[in-house]
């Protein structure tokens, strides 16, 4: 049996094969979509970050352009000069930019002067320090706008783009506008805003999270779908392997022992003509002993040998060419009662005990009575045999919707597990005498009939033999 499951296991390696193939894919796919997620998030904190970008620019030159309408030329021509020191200016320049960015997403504004001095800012503790800007502020004063983005937290943070704190900030030159045309006037200053993105990375955060909670959820009922297919897949396979396998070897061994029937069969008939003459011979002379030496045996012995010999031969026949059955109306319940009787005064001398629980409803069936009675005597002989000092035999039969059951059960040692498999093949027997064929007969008779028979051990002890014949035959 293992080597005809090797060969089962071998025989679906290309549907694993398949199977392999598939899962590798599914995580093949489930990587990239991940790997994809991943660059869309980069793709969308980049997207995020140049859009606020223009966004902050379009911020100061919309608060560029109020601040020189409202602030600049009103006090200019009302104060003479701009002095952010003195606090009517002052509030009324906070008044200016709080106005023009209400509602706008900005958390600092600071506003340089020539020399890198901050003369406005929403903190007022910062009002008047000086060299703040840095390059960035060099850059505005020469007319370059730029950002840059401060991220704080711990490197893992920063590393899936999550930070604590994520600030954008961008410096800008704040100009003097000339009246009725699109070009800019000299640069007055720089304008400072300070924008915290962190709301909106978290919210992309969120959605790659999401993305990839999808992906693997949608992955993983693929999976789990896939693994159920599979796994009725291979069943299915080992199945059609198994049966294939056994299909191969019921016809292996109808080959053989198609070869050894016929073997068999020609040997058997050229040493019963002989053994025929034996027999007439040992007869003839067993009576012409009878009245000078009454007491020689000898005869006798050889009459009883070929008789043996002559029972041996008809096995072999019976075993190499089965006969059809006669099909008619038989009851079953009939022939055991037969069987028995026949073995009567074998039973009660050698101490057995037959119990016998027949159902009531046992339907007749079409067979031949011959054959099964041949088939169950048989099988009763062996119990026996497996009981030499004596014991009970059990026979039951039932009946189901399309099938007659017939068990026998002894009361022996049982077959060893590791014979279990053998005791079918013709010529096997762990008997001192015997040809081999009983059980192999057994099985010619009830397989001609359309049935079954297995063997197996029972839970206490003893073995138990069933047949199962189809109840309903055509005759």
């Amino acid at each position: 049996m293992p080597k005809n499951f090797q060969k089962s296991k071998e025989s679906i390696k290309p549907f694993r094969l398949v199977k392999y193939f598939t899962f590798t894919s599914l995580v093949v796919i489930f990587v990239g979509t991940l790997v994809l997620a991943l660059l869309n998030t980069h793709w969308a904190r980049a997207v995020q970050l140049r859009k606020s970008e223009e966004y902050a620019r379009l911020l100061i030159e919309n608060l560029n352009h109020q601040v020189f309408l409202q602030f600049i030329i009103p006090v200019a021509l009302k104060f003479g000069k701009i002095q952010l020191s003195d606090e009517k200016q002052f509030e009324y320049m906070d008044k200016v930019v709080r106005s023009t960015l209400y509602s706008f997403k900005v958390d600092m504004v600071n506003i340089y002067d020539m020399k890198n001095t901050i003369s406005y800012s929403f903190d007022k503790t910062v009002v008047g320090k000086k060299d703040f800007g840095g390059k960035a502020y060099q850059d505005a004063v020469s007319g370059k706008s730029n950002s840059k983005l401060i991220q704080s937290g711990s490197w893992f943070e920063i590393f899936i783009g999550v930070p604590q704190n994520s600030k954008l900030i961008t410096f800008a030159p704040l100009r003097a506008e000339r009246p009725l045309s699109r070009i800019s006037g000299p640069v007055l200053g720089v304008v400072e805003i300070v924008q915290d993105l962190s709301e909106d990375y978290k919210a992309i955060f969120d959605f790659q999270i999401r993305v990839i909670g999808t992906c693997t959820v949608v992955i993983s009922l693929l999976c789990l779908a896939l693994f159920f297919v599979v796994r009725r897949g291979e069943r299915i396979s080992e199945r059609r392997a198994l049966e294939r396998l056994r299909l191969q070897e019921q016809l292996s061994r109808a080959q053989h022992l198609s070869s050894l029937g016929e073997l068999v069969a020609g040997i058997s008939h050229e040493i019963r003509n002989p053994l025929g003459i034996i027999k007439n011979s040992s007869e003839l002379l067993e009576k012409k002993m009878a009245g000078f030496d009454p007491s020689n045996g000898i005869p006798s012995i050889i009459t009883e040998e070929a008789d043996r010999l002559n029972n041996i031969i008809t096995d072999f026949l019976n075993f190499a060419k089965p006969g059809s059955p006669n099909l008619v109306a038989c009851n079953i319940v009939n022939v055991l009662e037969k069987n028995i009787a026949f073995l009567s005064s074998q039973i009660k001398e050698e101490g057995y005990i037959i119990k016998k629980h027949f159902s009531n409803d046992i339907p007749e069936i079409a067979a031949d009575s011959n054959m099964l009675y041949q088939a169950f005597l048989n099988i009763i002989l062996n119990a026996m045999q497996a009981m030499p000092d004596g014991g009970n035999i059990f026979v039951e039969i039932s009946s189901g919707a399309d099938t007659v059951t017939i068990n026998f059960e002894d009361e022996g040692q049982g077959i060893p597990e590791d014979l279990l498999d053998k005791i079918w093949d013709p010529f096997f027997t762990t008997k001192e005498k015997g040809t081999g064929l009983g059980l192999g007969i057994v099985k010619n008779i009830i397989e001609s009939h359309g049935g079954k028979v297995h063997i197996v051990n029972r839970t206490d002890h003893g073995a138990r033999v069933t047949v199962e014949i189809p109840a309903v035959q055509e005759v």
